[in-house]
Parts: structure tokens; C-alpha cells; sequence
């Protein structure tokens, strides 16, 4: 992986320089391109010659260093967005003022930086005006019911309803999940294996309840991945409408703040409480660094003290209420009858 600190250089695909001032696109060397089609237009075919000529290559020369897919959409995005709105990209200043204007949050913005810089590095555009460093804003992450999660998944059709499903009870990254694969799913062991990890994050086996991997067993086998979204994007926009109609349904707009991170979130907080072991939350979201857990849980709120509790005596209702997350408080009436609670 390369990053905008490498000392390694990138292999220039278009070999085009620049540099900023009036007349910078008299510096501008294209091969078997007129100098007019430099400047990026606003709109309209020469908008999509200069996609064509820069940020294709652009994209391309990312992948050949070894950038992720989603990193690559999401600074193509960025680039796309501010050339539609008016930036001319082979001008810093123009590219400044362009995400200084912008609204959006410090993060976005940020990012947009290091995809202009990572995009001049690539096209070896000189650059004279500085970029400014955007601090990003932390917030508390939203933390739903759980009764709000079983909403959306008891909600959707049965893929779909599945895919939530995994989420909440391993904690992957929603693109995680969505790369797993049969051979992935080990019936005896009842198992996940995240064989894929993003974010450089560790591999690792998660385990199921009885409960998932009846849904799963129900899932089509007709293609290699278990899920069988076509993409990111597609199992997005999916959940977007789902949740939309449900939240809709339900006369609850909480759920509109629930996104597929958010079912990661809610299971790390979970543990947690469950555990005040943060080794365990580590090793179940595949964090290497255990300051990257610490960095994560402090943006947790509170869990609430409010308990459902449930007295049982039989061997298969202890069982049950094990499997659906209860904990063990207290055996009472000489030990035949034992407590069982877990939070609201």
C-alpha cells in the first residue's frame, strides 16, 4: 500500500505537469490532446474528456498501487463532485476555495485533501498554494435498543433480514459479510470465518447461534457468496429503502439512524457490559491494536442499568435464554430455581 507520505514514487500514467498561475496551462504537456481540454469545464462533454483524460488514470493508477476499492470509489467520488461543482482541478486554489465551500463536515472535507494531493502526486501536478488540515469532529455513536434492531431485521425480506442478523451477532463490517463465502460457513462448528478483513484488521472466527444458522441454511446456494449482493452499493441502498419503510411503518424515525456500522457498534457495547473485558471486544471486531478498541469505546455512551429478567428451572429454558444473550445472577428456593437477566 502506498500513502500520500511514500517516498516511492508513482509511475506517472499521463505524464502531465502543471503548475499554478494564469498561464499554467501553457505548462500543461498532453500527448495527442488539444490545450483547451485542460482546463476542466463545468459540464457537459468536456467535463467527461477531462474524467476521461485525469481521473480514469487516476483511478486506475490506485489500484496498481494497491489502494482498496472502496478508498478508490470514494475519492473518485469526491474528485467527481467537485469538478460538477465548478473546481478546476489543475488549480489549487480553485480546489481550495471549492472544498472550503462546500457543506461538509470536517471529515469529508479532510478526505477530499488527501484525495487531491494523493491525485497530484499520481498526474506529477506542481502545486504551489498549501492545503489546510481539517480536524475531524468526534460524536457519540448512536447506540439503538436492541428491540429496535430486531424491528428492522423481523422487517426486511429474508436475505436481507439474514444479513442483518450476521451483523449483529459478529460484528463485522458490513463488507466483511458481504464477501463471505460457503466455504466460510462450518455447520459443525456453527462458524464465520472472516478470511477477508478489512481495514488491515485481523482474521478471525465468529461464532453463530442455532437461531442464524437456520437462516442461513435457507439462503439460496446458487452462488458462490453467501449473501450474493452484487455490491456495497446495491446492499446499501437495499437497507436504505427497507429501513425506510419500516421506520415508516413503526411510527419510530430512531431507525432512520441505523446503519449497517451501527449493528458493529451496538454488538461491541454489548460485550462490553457483558464482560468489561476489552481484550474480548479487540479480538471480536479484529482490532490488532488495542488502541484502536480504546479509541473506539470511549465514543460508546452508557449502557442503560434496566434488566429484563427471567426465573427458570428446566435445563432446556436455561439453555434458551443463554442463547439469546441472558446472563446468570443467582440461583434461589435452594438452588431449583435460578435468575437469568439481561439489559433492555
Amino acid at each position: 500500500m502506498f500513502g500520500d507520505d511514500c517516498n516511492e514514487p508513482f509511475a506517472n500514467p499521463t505524464g502531465y505537469i502543471h503548475a499554478d498561475g494564469p498561464n499554467g496551462s501553457d505548462k500543461l504537456v498532453m500527448a495527442g490532446l488539444p490545450k483547451p481540454t485542460l482546463i476542466p469545464p463545468n459540464m457537459g462533454q468536456e467535463q467527461a474528456q477531462f474524467t476521461h483524460t485525469f481521473i480514469e488514470p487516476f483511478a486506475e493508477a490506485m489500484r496498481t498501487n494497491g489502494y482498496c476499492k472502496d478508498t478508490i470509489t470514494r475519492y473518485q467520488r469526491i474528485l467527481t463532485t467537485l469538478l460538477k461543482r465548478g473546481a478546476n482541478l489543475l488549480n489549487s486554489q480553485s480546489v481550495k476555495d471549492s472544498i472550503a465551500n462546500q457543506k461538509w463536515n470536517e471529515g469529508t472535507k479532510q478526505e477530499a485533501v488527501n484525495a487531491i494531493l494523493l491525485f497530484y502526486k499520481i498526474h506529477a501536478v506542481k502545486y504551489e498554494v498549501p492545503f489546510p488540515k481539517y480536524r475531524r469532529t468526534e460524536k457519540m455513536i448512536f447506540i439503538p435498543l436492541e428491540a429496535e434492531l430486531d424491528q428492522l431485521i423481523a422487517g426486511c425480506k429474508h436475505r436481507l433480514s439474514t444479513f442483518l442478523q450476521t451483523l449483529k451477532e459478529t460484528a463485522m463490517r458490513y463488507g466483511e459479510a458481504i464477501q463471505l463465502t460457503w466455504q466460510d460457513y462450518n455447520t459443525e462448528t456453527l462458524t464465520l470465518s472472516v478470511n477477508n478483513p478489512e481495514k488491515h484488521s485481523n482474521p478471525r472466527n465468529c461464532k453463530i447461534s442455532l437461531k442464524l444458522a437456520t437462516m442461513i441454511s435457507t439462503l439460496p446456494h446458487d452462488q458462490p457468496t453467501i449473501f450474493a449482493f452484487k455490491d456495497k452499493e446495491t446492499a446499501r441502498k437495499n437497507f436504505a429503502r427497507a429501513r425506510k419503510r419500516i421506520a415508516t411503518n413503526l411510527g419510530n424515525p430512531r431507525l432512520l439512524q441505523i446503519h449497517f456500522h451501527t449493528f458493529r457498534h451496538w454488538k461491541a457495547t454489548t460485550l462490553l457490559h457483558q464482560t468489561n473485558n476489552v481484550y474480548a471486544v479487540c479480538k471480536l471486531l479484529g482490532h490488532k491494536n488495542l488502541n484502536n478498541t480504546q479509541r473506539y469505546l470511549h465514543l460508546l455512551p452508557d449502557f442503560t442499568d434496566d434488566y429484563v429478567c427471567e426465573i427458570v428451572s428446566k435445563a432446556e429454558d436455561i439453555k434458551k435464554l443463554v442463547t439469546n444473550g441472558y446472563e446468570y445472577v443467582q440461583s434461589i428456593n435452594n438452588n431449583t430455581e435460578h435468575v437469568y437477566r439481561k439489559r433492555k
